[in-house]
Parts: structure tokens; C-alpha cells; sequence
């Protein structure tokens, strides 16, 4: 019996390491870089500035990826690590968030696509929500 437990653990933490082209290429893409971009709130089509540290992702199981992030909010620097749901449509990543619950932000529900150096979605919560895009910078 401890041997099987022991093997599905092996086979969880090399599942967790194994990645396809795509998987690993959206791995490099979003390690140590910062999302630089705006996003608009409600109707109105005034643009708010907007920026994140992504600072590590790794794939913890199919379709789930762990963000280890920094977010910038009201002037004051939050570490996050979230658990975000990741869905390929073919080479493209998509967060495909529903009703998701941040630590201290709320609840979410948001589609957010990479794709070639740069990042564009919707989002929405607690009663309002836009749209969002902007560029995916590498850190020194």
C-alpha cells in the first residue's frame, strides 16, 4: 500500500515538471517580468494605468498553474501566490477565471490571453468590471 502511495506521489511531482512546447514556452515568457498595460472600468472608455510583477509560474497540475506575483495597489506592494486556472487554445495561454476569489481584492471573474509579448482580457467584480491589455516586460 506504501508503495502505491508512493508512486502516485512521484507521478504527481513529475506530472507537476513535464510541460509541452507551449506550456514550457508561456513558462519563460511570464518568469521574472512585469505586465504593463491599462484596463478601463465600467462604460466609460478613460484608461486607468495598471502594472503587475510576475515573478514565477509553474504548472501544479493540468489545467492550474501557481502564480507567485506582486501586485501594486493603493500605493502599497502585495505578494500573492494564486492558484489560477490556465486553459490552451492551441499555442495561447487564457487565465479563465469565474467567480474567483483574491485574497484581499475579492471576487473575480476574468478571460486574459498572452500571446507574443503582449496580454488582453475582460474582467469583472464586484459589480463592475472593463477590459484590460498592455505588454508583457521582461525585469532586469
Amino acid at each position: 500500500m506504501r508503495l502505491l502511495i508512493l508512486a502516485g506521489l512521484m507521478g504527481a511531482v513529475a506530472f507537476g515538471q513535464e510541460l509541452n512546447e507551449f506550456e514550457k514556452q508561456f513558462q519563460d515568457a511570464m518568469t521574472n517580468v512585469k505586465l504593463v498595460g491599462h484596463y478601463t472600468s465600467g462604460d466609460s472608455a478613460e484608461l486607468h494605468d495598471d502594472s503587475y510583477v510576475i515573478e514565477k509560474i509553474s504548472k501544479i497540475r493540468e489545467d492550474t498553474w501557481r502564480f507567485e506575483a506582486r501586485i501594486l495597489y493603493n500605493k502599497k506592494d502585495f505578494k500573492v501566490v494564486m492558484n489560477l486556472p490556465v486553459k490552451f487554445a492551441g499555442d495561447t495561454p487564457v487565465i479563465s477565471l469565474t467567480n474567483f476569489a483574491v485574497p484581499g481584492f475579492g471576487t473575480f471573474t476574468a478571460r486574459v490571453v498572452f500571446y507574443n509579448g503582449v496580454y488582453a482580457g475582460t474582467w469583472g467584480g464586484s459589480g463592475h468590471g472593463g477590459m484590460l491589455f498592455g505588454k508583457i516586460v521582461k525585469n532586469e
